[in-house]
């Protein structure tokens, strides 16, 4: 089958592209690897609801509806993200796990379970969940509990009653470690290099849309609003209880809300060091301590899944392929990549914008 454009995985940043490709007559097919649309989105945690607010998560040409939260549960995303597709009629064939994608007479084969495609251009629009960083501890083998990685988390009943350790302070890990302290779990923390922690919510305002204004100032005027917030928070909330990273708040993605900070105060959850190794019955700590524990959960973040490109693609420091623009592939031409663009703007809102450009990269490369 010789098609415009083949877009690789079926969750937003795939379906926004599909949307744009249709928009502009492309022909095209979204291969998506589990057995429905929005498959990620059906297995992450159940309590799982978004930062970012609604109105900048949308997905290019459908809102949400009037009756939604401003902060949106998982559940309530998904069944969008099924109604997106079924409502603009979008071509998603599921369980089409794609192996391989590789040049081909001037453009590209995609190989998958679903059969092969050729295309004139790929959209690698497969995100980050797909690919869970699970660093190599020393002793991991000796452990006699239980590891998992967080994207595995679902609910926190497993949990009660037992000794928690969770490797990582971002979002991921403050939202599943507080919920499992506040379920009757014992939970350790392990902070590496700290963490900037910021209000989900300004006055009502959610913090995405308070920092898609910020970023618009000159830079000094961002540190100094930030700091200000900082202090602000400080004189509200006390000092901090998480070490603060070398790093400005305005360079990563900081820890949003408090209710890991919250579960800290109140002596729910404990605070130790980078982890170092496992031990038979638990971990050793870059201070020298060791605790026992029964399970451990790597909060440990995820990277683009690019391990279907062949050849591989250079990566930047944070692991997303090097592109001439936000869209574009440095290096093969008719490679774009949605999905990929990640700040305190919000995932979803970079995906409204990115799904257009690579949409008009498509068609421009049709065209001519």
């Amino acid at each position: 089958m010789s098609l415009d454009a083949v877009v690789i995985g079926a969750g937003p940043a795939r379906l926004a592209t599909s949307h744009e490709l249709a928009r502009r007559g492309m022909e095209h097919v979204v291969l998506e690897r589990g057995g429905e649309v929005g498959h990620t989105w059906a297995n992450l945690s159940d309590s799982l609801t978004l930062h970012t607010g609604k109105h900048m998560s949308a997905l290019p040409g459908r809102r949400f509806s009037r009756g939604t939260p401003l902060f949106v549960p998982r559940g309530v995303f998904w069944e969008y993200l099924r109604d997106y597709a079924g409502g603009f009629g979008l071509p998603v064939r599921t369980g089409a796990e794609v192996t391989r994608v590789s040049r081909s007479n001037g453009g590209w084969r995609v190989d998958s379970a679903a059969g092969a495609f050729d295309a004139r251009a790929v959209v690698i629009a497969t995100g980050i969940v797909a690919n869970p960083i699970e660093p190599e501890i020393p002793g991991r083998d000796r452990f006699r509990g239980r590891v998992t990685h967080s994207v595995h988390y679902r609910r926190p009943d497993a949990y009660v009653g037992r000794r928690v350790l969770v490797v990582g302070v971002g979002n991921s890990g403050a939202e599943i470690g507080s919920e499992i302290a506040r379920s009757g779990g014992q939970v350790t923390v392990s902070v590496r290099s700290g963490a900037h922690v910021v209000p989900l919510s300004i006055a009502g305002v959610p913090i995405q849309y308070v920092a898609f204004w910020v970023r618009k100032l000159p830079r000094p005027l961002q540190e100094a609003l930030t700091a200000g917030v900082a202090r602000l928070t400080e004189l509200r909330r006390g000092p901090p209880v998480l070490p603060r990273p070398g790093h400005s708040p305005l360079d990563a993605i900081p820890l949003i809300g408090f209710r890991l900070v919250d579960e800290i105060r109140s002596g729910r959850v404990a605070v130790v060091p980078g982890i170092a190794g496992f031990t038979e019955r638990g971990a050793r700590f870059s201070n020298g301590d060791e605790r026992e524990f029964d399970d451990v959960i790597l909060a440990t973040g995820f990277r683009a899944a690019l391990g279907i490109l062949a050849p591989p693609a250079r990566r930047d420091a944070k692991g997303f392929a090097i592109r001439s623009d936000r869209v574009t592939s440095a290096e093969q031409p008719g490679l774009y990549f949605v999905g990929h663009n990640y700040d305190a703007t919000g995932g979803l809102y970079n995906i409204a914008r990115d799904a257009p450009l690579a949409a008009e990269r498509v068609a421009n490369q049709a065209r001519g």
